[in-house]
């Protein structure tokens, strides 16, 4: 019953793509902390000066950036079960470090490692002097403990605040005072030709810096949706020449003035090595992110509501014309498709065949446009849609809603049981049991990366038999046990070797 990776549609569909408008510094730590230093989290000024290529950013200004970046910048060690680490289907890290554009999507058994040693390392930035730090998901994926080692080789087990696959971005936290840390600049303020630093901690050399330039704004490369946990993923990266290897992951990418512009998540190579393009989440995204991971326990997504064609994408278009005869031509922003259910834009008045050009004043000329948009907002929040339709230009105001048609934020208060424990769950069939000696069971799928279920090393088509001693026929059965429980929750399950474990996570 092994799962494999989902195979990727000719066109984008962007009907849940998610987001939050990003809060200011005070707002981020004003709510729950009475006693933070409200300046964490600014962003540059409007006036702030970026290195540009006709700058001349040589010498002591690179210096200057890596002084001040090198100390925020750590490594972070992935330290997982046996079971976790044999069962995983595929290694992250891997995935997006080796060869993520070539042979993408193929699984392989990976070697488990002693239990002492780190299943995986990436790296980390410390975004503020109490002990909050920002990486990849991947980096910290089926972890069942996360140490992160400074720059002056000091150690911390650290808690995992909370991931979100859809931006590959993850927040942790340390306990200590005083640390060194970065701030976010205006990441849409950045240009292309910029001098920036990229600082981790490649192929296990710590503390390394490497410079080049912005090659390239709004990169969306297909690598979030196709590892087959980013259910809606936004991806509009910064595209980069400096030097980025296995270990960068989570690492700063920073300009002249030491600000963080992005974080270091993914390269195009054939060899899984550096060969000239290395991509970064912008910091305008990744601050939003974990503003919503702090604030509200979970990542708020608003929803357009509707699917969509990439126009500026030839291929996508000549598959989507020959898969519904249509002569739809290639050109500049996203065709409407379709809706979704409790679709926002519908409701505004827009209809399939109409072309999106603008949300708000952002220009969009393709998919990535459109992602890192929505990306921006959160449920409840109104954006302009400027669309065309038969030649013609018009402009509507769509409130954008969540999954479920709401236009509220949520918190992990309102999150239904397979939400808390980052599972759902398919009954096995009576046959099924009676072939394989079982009085009981359900099909574990959709297993959130960073989940309770993950964490303790289960992955899609394990079956779970108890929960709690108590056996389980439906995801219904687990949502009457689980429901309003607090406690330590038991979870007797099988793999897909056919072996039997029983494991534990406390109810979040």
């Amino acid at each position: 019953m092994k799962s494999t990776l989902k195979k990727l549609l000719p066109f984008a569909v962007v009907g849940v793509i998610s987001g939050a408008t990003t809060v200011g510094a005070i707002q981020y730590f004003g709510h729950g902390s009475n006693n933070g230093d409200q300046s964490y989290f600014t962003t540059a000024a409007p006036t702030a000066s970026f290195a540009g290529m006709n700058t001349g950013a040589v010498g002591d200004d690179f210096v200057k950036a890596a002084k001040t970046t090198v100390p925020a910048v750590v490594t972070i060690k992935n330290y997982q079960s046996r079971t976790a680490s044999r069962a995983s289907e595929q290694d992250l890290f891997d995935f997006f470090f080796g060869d993520p554009f070539g042979g993408r999507g193929q699984q392989r058994q990976k070697q488990q490692a002693p239990e002492n040693m780190p299943s995986g390392m990436g790296s980390g930035v410390i975004i503020s002097p109490d002990g909050y730090i920002i990486s990849n998901n991947h980096v910290v994926a089926g972890a069942n403990k996360l140490e992160v080692v400074l720059s002056n080789k000091k150690s911390y087990i650290a808690t995992l605040v909370g991931t979100d696959p859809n931006t590959d971005i993850s927040l942790l936290k340390i306990e200590e005072k005083g640390l060194p840390y970065l701030n976010f600049a205006n990441s849409d303020n950045i240009d292309v030709g910029q001098w920036v630093l990229a600082v981790g901690n490649p192929l296990g050399l710590n503390s390394t810096v490497t410079a080049g330039i912005v090659s390239a704004k709004g990169r969306g490369i297909g690598i979030l949706g196709s590892q087959g946990k980013a259910t809606n993923p936004i991806e509009s990266f910064i595209q980069t020449d400096a030097a980025i290897n296995p270990g960068n992951s989570g690492g700063a990418l920073v300009n002249t003035n030491g600000e963080l512009i992005g974080i270091n998540s993914a390269i195009q190579s054939t060899t899984g090595y550096y060969q000239g393009y290395g991509f970064a989440v912008p910091s305008n995204l990744a601050r939003k992110i974990v503003e919503d991971i702090k604030n509200f326990g979970i990542v708020q997504r608003g929803f357009l509501g509707v699917s969509s064609l990439d126009l500026s994408n030839d291929q996508q278009v000549q598959a989507y014309n020959k898969q519904y005869k249509t002569t739809i031509k290639s050109g500049s922003g996203v065709y409407v498709t379709g809706f979704g259910d409790n679709s926002g834009a519908e409701d505004a008045g827009l209809k399939k065949g109409d072309i999106i050009t603008k949300i708000d004043n952002y220009d969009i000329t393709d998919f990535a446009d459109l992602s890192m948009s929505i990306g921006s907002k959160r449920p409840g929040d109104k954006v302009q849609v400027t669309y065309s339709r038969n030649g013609k230009e018009s402009t509507t105001s769509v409130t954008l809603r969540d999954q479920k048609g709401g236009t509220s934020t949520r918190t992990k208060a309102d999150l239904s049981v397979t939400e808390k424990i980052g599972a759902e769950f398919d009954p096995l069939t009576e046959r099924f049991k009676t072939e394989y000696g079982l009085n009981s069971g359900v099909v574990s799928k959709n297993v959130s990366e960073g989940g309770e279920m993950a964490k303790i090393g289960i992955v899609d088509n394990y079956i779970i038999i108890e929960i709690n001693g108590k056996p389980v026929n439906s995801q219904k059965d687990i949502e009457s046990i689980l429901n309003k429980y607090q406690g330590n929750v038991q979870v007797k399950f099988v793999d897909d070797y056919g072996r039997m474990y029983t494991k534990g996570f406390k109810m979040p």
